[in-house]
């Protein structure tokens, strides 16, 4: 099955709203353009599967648009799980993030919508934290690949 990425977003202030972008350059300095949270680090780019999202969003029996989970990257095609760990996703011809962790729901979820932490904890649903190893210029339809 081909992996796609499917779209991009990222916040200018904490607590802020999501705001799409049409494509993005992801550098090593600042993770994804314009984020606030892009510094370096092990967080630097979040990345959240489209399947594992309609998961959550099944069982809690809600259509919420992917910007409520606060993730940078959607990508489809692929579920991830704690095997992913160190794992190298690249976004179309040049960037490379490496996969540090997962992306642990907080209280903004409940907030956002009850049992929405919840449905996220199990399985990785919540999406993968990873740092940036080579920049790049990513937007939707890209394809993608993760390996070690």
């Amino acid at each position: 099955m081909t992996i796609t990425l499917e779209a991009i977003a990222y916040k200018t202030a904490k607590r802020g709203i999501m705001k799409p972008a049409f494509c993005a350059n992801v550098t090593l300095e600042r993770g994804v353009e314009n984020d606030i949270f892009g510094r370096p680090g092990k967080r630097q780019v979040t990345v959240m599967s489209k399947q594992q999202w309609q998961t959550v969003c099944q069982q809690i029996n809600a259509d919420l648009d992917w910007l409520t989970r606060r993730a940078n990257l959607l990508i489809s095609g692929y579920e991830f799980s704690a095997a992913d760990v160190g794992k190298i996703i690249s976004i179309g011809a040049e960037l490379k993030l490496q996969i540090t962790g997962e992306t642990d729901p907080c209280k903004k979820m409940q907030q956002a919508h009850p049992g929405l932490e919840q449905a996220l904890t199990p399985d990785w649903r919540g999406g993968v934290t990873c740092r940036v190893i080579q920049a790049g210029l990513i937007q939707p339809d890209d394809s993608v690949n993760i390996d070690l």
